[in-house]
């Protein structure tokens, strides 16, 4: 695992723009950055294979363990959810895809830093936009990266009907970059697949319905569980027949709290850090995530504290496993899961040790043995 410094193409904003990557640069300055990558060996890719599918294993026997056993408490969870929670489990409503944070420097074993079981973004980069880089910057490489393909083939086996809405929020770039990649890859999978915004889905007293009052039988929503939860409509998602992706047990797992219970079920495993619903309990340097925070906000870690809008559910207590610091740059590796098997990874780079929403994605490639 080694970090090269790079030239970037000449024409790089060019080709972002014939791909449709509308947010390479974010408030003026460059998202998706070439001024670098990084060089696995094939054996490393295996590593983090392995370590992706194990961490799912782990989390998904985590779910299974909550949902028996009511650990909602210590997962966040209000009471009056729980149910829906626990239908959706046990329909075994199928996912799509998610994001495994983790922190490694290509030695030992890689550590789960968290779960984007519910919303994970950085999806378009990592399967499309660094796969046009390799063929250009390394045409002789491979890339730890089959997204593209695994989400074609994933679309028709979750049962969906031919028609299948794609909601974000109203003017938000990249949410809208990640969702009309995954309308395309639906489209080319068959299906229907229509863009609504999230705040023009009405409600005609029996069902969702769009703007046509076509009802809504499937939505793809990035858009997190918890919000929606508290939304003026959302007291309906209980009754409404909407199909949802990622389904609605996707929260036991969305959720920071998951971090402390796969602790406690798997103490000691190699692929996680000690962490823990109450402070103290850690031995050495501690960071505390709130249970539901998003893009780095009110994290403490040691030398750091970010503020922002989220804690009011609490927080977990996570040993501090720092990141690998190369060139005054704090890689973290997001392990793409599709339908729950591990199909890629994307780099993000950050100049602290906190991975934010300014945040850099930089690209990869690894080359076979011989």
């Amino acid at each position: 695992m080694r970090r090269h410094r790079l030239a970037p193409r000449p024409d790089w904003r060019e080709r972002a723009r014939r791909l449709g990557f509308a947010y390479a640069e974010i408030a003026g300055e460059p998202y998706w950055d070439e001024t670098a990558c990084w060089e696995f060996t094939a054996a490393e890719v295996d590593v983090l294979d392995d370590a992706t599918a194990e961490l799912e294993r782990l989390a998904v026997a985590a779910a299974d363990h909550a949902v028996r056993h009511n650990r909602r408490e210590m997962l966040g969870i209000p009471e009056a959810v729980w149910p829906m929670l626990r239908r959706s489990w046990h329909r075994r409503e199928p996912s799509l895809y998610g994001r495994m944070d983790l922190c490694w420097d290509g030695s030992g074993p890689p550590k789960l830093l968290e779960y984007n079981a519910d919303t994970p973004t950085s999806l378009y980069e990592s399967a499309v936009v660094q796969w046009e880089w390799l063929t250009c910057a390394h045409p002789d490489a491979d890339q730890f990266n089959s997204i593209h393909e695994a989400l074609l083939a994933a679309w028709p086996r979750l049962g969906l009907p031919a028609t299948v809405h794609f909601t974000c929020g109203r003017g938000l770039v990249e949410d809208r970059g990640n969702v009309d990649y995954l309308r395309d890859t639906a489209m080319q999978a068959g299906l229907s697949a229509p863009f609504l915004a999230i705040e023009d889905i009405g409600w005609d007293g029996r069902r969702f319905v769009d703007l046509d009052d076509r009802p809504i039988e499937a939505v793809f929503k990035l858009y997190p569980w918890e919000f929606l939860l508290r939304d003026a409509f959302g007291a309906h998602i209980h009754s409404a027949p909407t199909r949802w992706i990622e389904p609605a047990w996707r929260l036991l797992l969305s959720g920071k709290g998951i971090l402390a219970l796969m602790w406690e079920l798997f103490p000691g495993h190699p692929n996680l850090l000690p962490a823990f619903r109450e402070p103290g309990r850690v031995d050495g340097p501690v960071i505390a995530k709130p249970l539901f925070g998003r893009e780095g906000a009110n994290i403490s870690a040691p030398g750091w504290h970010s503020g922002g809008p989220y804690g009011a559910e609490g927080f977990v207590h996570q040993a501090w496993s720092p990141l690998p610091c190369i060139d005054g740059r704090y890689p973290v590796i997001g392990s793409w899961l599709i339908a729950g098997q591990p199909h890629g990874i994307g780099i993000r780079e950050d100049s602290t040790p906190i991975t934010r929403d300014t945040s850099r994605f930089v690209p990869h490639f690894f080359r076979s043995p011989g």
